[in-house]
């Protein structure tokens, strides 16, 4: 059994003392700039546009091979709902048994990237899940497989195995490479304590058309954003987690060039000139901040 799951400093020591950098991965998470609901389709799903982009905001993810032959999983850091079994990570690992011949491993998990913020942080770790073992045990899956697995665990989870900005379409599973940087904008990221359910954001959402293609709209300058690049769940999301409002608007207050929920929420993003003294600003609530 496992006894106590390393930090992400002492997995990083481990890995470098051992020399076994090829089993530790590092799964970061990725925002939402614009996301317009355009139709709801015949299967009750949503067709949808988005550009998503890569942020350095990371889990810590560690593959071994199994010495004792049995499969075990333990995570630690920030607190995520459900079963270690259902865990997308596991997930991952049960797919590719079907295919390959794979041993019994140890998974160990520093989870750094919130749960339910709309930051796709459990896709990332199944699509990083599978590029590690696609390398531990020489599977030889190229892109278009391991996309095709990812995609078996969810919509979003193709886009993490090339991780590069796209523009998307479909249920968040048709993925267009896009030429976009946000390289040298301070970027602030919080999440409040609201929960908000994906599933009842999308039922009150209303379909539509935007009026200006969002692949031309991210092309434009940031300041332009504004009221032009727009999530369609923030209306349904601010009334009623009107905390999560508040988050989007302080930072507008203090010069935010552009502000936006992530996905469904509840986690805001916003893109600035200069460094923000986000403790203050949000005492009590995640923050993350980096220049880009």
């Amino acid at each position: 059994m496992i006894k106590s799951l390393p930090t992400s400093k002492e997995i990083l020591y481990l890995c470098i003392v051992l020399e076994c950098k090829d089993m530790i991965v590092f799964p970061n998470a990725k925002i939402n700039v614009g996301l317009n609901i355009t139709s709801k389709r015949a299967d009750g799903y949503h067709n949808l546009e988005s550009v998503f982009y890569p942020i350095p905001l990371k889990d810590v993810l560690e593959i071994v091979v199994a010495e004792d032959g049995v499969t075990e999983m333990k995570i630690g850091g920030l607190a995520i709902d459900g079963e270690v079994s259902d865990n997308t990570v596991m997930k991952a690992y049960r797919l590719l048994k079907e295919e390959f011949d794979l041993p019994p491993v140890k998974i160990f998990m520093e989870k750094v990237i919130p749960f339910g913020a709309g930051l796709g942080g459990g896709s990332a770790d199944a699509s990083f899940a599978i590029k590690l073992m696609n390398d531990m045990f020489h599977l030889d899956m190229d892109v278009a497989h391991m996309e095709m697995i990812a995609a078996k665990i969810g919509a979003d989870c193709p886009f993490f195995i090339q991780n590069k900005p796209s523009f998307v379409t479909g249920i968040g599973d048709v993925l267009q490479p896009i030429e976009f940087s946000l390289a040298g904008v301070y970027f602030l990221l919080v999440k409040p304590d609201d929960f908000v359910s994906t599933k009842e954001a999308y039922s009150k959402v209303v379909p539509k058309m935007p009026v200006l293609p969002l692949s031309e709209m991210v092309q434009k300058p940031i300041s332009e954003w504004k009221y032009n690049v727009v999530n369609d769940f923030e209306e349904s999301v601010f009334a009623s987690h009107p905390t999560v409002k508040m988050v989007k608007d302080t930072m507008y207050e203090h010069d935010a060039m552009y502000a936006s929920m992530s996905g469904s929420g509840s986690s805001v993003f916003g893109l600035f000139r200069s460094e923000v003294d986000a403790e203050s600003l949000f005492p009590g609530m995640f923050t993350f901040q980096q220049k880009l």
